[in-house]
């Protein structure tokens, strides 16, 4: 296996993913580091935040991740060989009012990596856009609907569902462009 400073950030998901599924605790990666695998890291994101299905102690955490070289800073998991960094936000896996709807599985050297789908990782996206007018975030939505196949009738659907048709509509347009 390569060395962790030489890892992308899909391998560095699937290591982390791998490992702490191998012991029982199964994570799902989400935000802006979907983003970078869906975009051809077309943006960066050193951040990695993954979604518990179950909730693991802070401490089962720490030990499970100290195997692999990480050690908590803050609220943060860091590895001094690697910019990449972990996070643990609380869940439950949503995105707005609903449950994200697909788990994807990608298969990389360094394991399989769990993570959203691109159509909910758009939706993630669109979520900081619509209620923090976020434009970041709306580039962001934009990288992935035009990189990977997205359900926009499903992302229309989810953005009147959260009442912010007229800000999809500027996510549509921009998109046709």
């Amino acid at each position: 296996m390569k060395n962790i400073q030489d890892m992308s950030v899909g391998e560095v998901g699937a290591l982390v993913c791998s490992h702490l599924e191998a012991r029982g605790i199964r994570v799902t990666l989400t935000g802006g580091a979907c983003v970078s695998i869906y975009s051809d890291n077309r943006y960066q994101s050193l951040d990695l935040d993954f979604i518990e299905d179950l909730p693991v102690t802070r401490r089962k955490l720490k030990r499970t991740l100290a195997e692999i070289g990480f050690s908590e800073e803050n609220r943060h998991f860091v590895h001094p060989e690697t910019e990449f960094f972990l996070e643990f936000p609380s869940g439950p896996l949503s995105v707005g009012e609903e449950p994200i709807g697909e788990i994807v599985v990608m298969e990389f050297s360094t394991g399989r990596l769990r993570l959203i789908s691109p159509t909910d990782c758009v939706k993630d996206r669109l979520s900081a856009f619509y209620h923090w007018n976020d434009r970041q975030s709306l580039e962001q939505a934009l990288l992935v609907a035009r990189h990977q196949e997205i359900d926009l009738l499903e992302v229309r659907r989810w953005s009147e569902s959260e009442g912010e048709l007229e800000k999809f509509d500027a996510f549509f347009m921009a998109l046709s462009k």
